[in-house]
């Protein structure tokens, strides 16, 4: 798929989900999400800017994070959010500045988005993410790091910022975007799926724990869609083929080929559907969401894992303590 038709989609998606961001077009009855707080991070493209316009079309008191402020895709997404010459104590979308690499950044764009939704935050998207390639030898610690630090302990961090307050009011719902190669892997994908893997436990892991503080915690798992997150891939790409030996690319020569050329070629699902399913989740009752979603049309080869890992776990934890704590997270 060329830049061109990717941006095409992404366009039309933006537009439609925007045209229904804008006050008094909605009736009665489709604000499911009204008088909830959400917060996201990596709202500058993809799933995070769509998931903006579209949880405030629904209602939601929007807090979109993105890191590098100011930049011009804050001034596009409020744009969209809202007419021209709105008062901003009526904009639907508040943008925050949260770089997920930061503690610091986290601690307070946490405290900010809080302070704009008057208390603890109803719904955490944990979106921002980023992808490599290339084989496992060839991901030098730069990399790996950088990987892991973004996918991994950048939700971990937004989590724990956020979480005392949820805990304190007895409620709150976190969705950590995944990935089918959180469960399945593809060779030549670098540290991608291991650091899916790994966000994978850590959320179903924090799913059992926080059942007795009334959050629940769902793992969104999307296929391949065309964002902008192959482009952004490619600079990573091109910056780790700079600093390799060539000898060590030679050698794995059918997979590192393919670095710093990616182009989401074959990708044509609408965007709109991740945002959808977390607006569609959001509002089912407390205690009922799902642990687990695969979200993208086509095959979806996760689901068995996911099944035969519920039944798995199921069966540890019978008889014991945690019986109870896994039928909550499963039922």
């Amino acid at each position: 798929m060329t830049d061109t038709n990717r941006r095409t989609i992404l366009k039309a998606s933006v537009a439609a989900a925007a045209a229904t961001a804008i006050p008094g077009k909605a009736v009665a009855g489709d604000k499911p999400l009204a008088g909830k707080s959400v917060l996201i991070t990596g709202c500058s493209s993809g799933f995070g800017y769509l998931g903006a316009l579209h949880y405030a079309s629904l209602g939601a008191k929007v807090i979109a994070s993105m890191r590098n402020l100011p930049r011009a895709e804050a001034v596009e997404l409020a744009a969209s959010a809202l007419p021209v010459g709105t008062p901003p104590e009526s904009r639907e979308i508040h943008i925050i500045e949260i770089d997920i690499l930061s503690d610091a950044s986290v601690a307070n764009g946490v405290a900010a988005a809080e302070k704009i939704a008057g208390g603890a935050i109803d719904i955490l998207v944990n979106n921002a993410g980023i992808g490599m390639a290339g084989p496992i030898e060839v991901q030098d610690m730069e990399a790996t790091k950088l990987m892991f630090d973004t996918n991994v302990f950048g939700p971990q961090r937004m989590m724990r910022a956020a979480l005392p307050a949820m805990r304190k009011r007895k409620s709150g719902q976190i969705f950590n975007i995944s990935s089918q190669l959180g469960r399945v892997m593809v060779p030549g994908y670098g540290q991608y799926s291991p650091s899916k893997f790994a966000l994978e436990a850590m959320s179903e892991q924090m799913a059992y724990e926080l059942v007795m503080h009334g959050i629940d915690v769902t793992i969104i798992q999307p296929g391949g869609y065309p964002t902008a997150i192959w482009k952004k891939r490619n600079a990573y790409d091109n910056a780790l083929l700079k600093r390799t030996d060539k000898a060590l690319l030679d050698a794995y020569g059918p997979f590192t080929a393919r670095m710093g050329n990616a182009d989401g070629g074959g990708r044509n699902a609408d965007p709109m559907d991740i945002p959808r399913a977390i607006a569609e989740i959001a509002a089912m009752p407390a205690g009922k969401r799902p642990i687990r979603r695969a979200v993208h049309p086509g095959p979806k080869p996760q689901t068995a894992i996911n099944e035969v890992s519920a039944k798995t776990q199921q069966a540890m934890f019978e008889g014991s303590p945690f019986g109870m704590l896994a039928k909550a997270v499963h039922d």
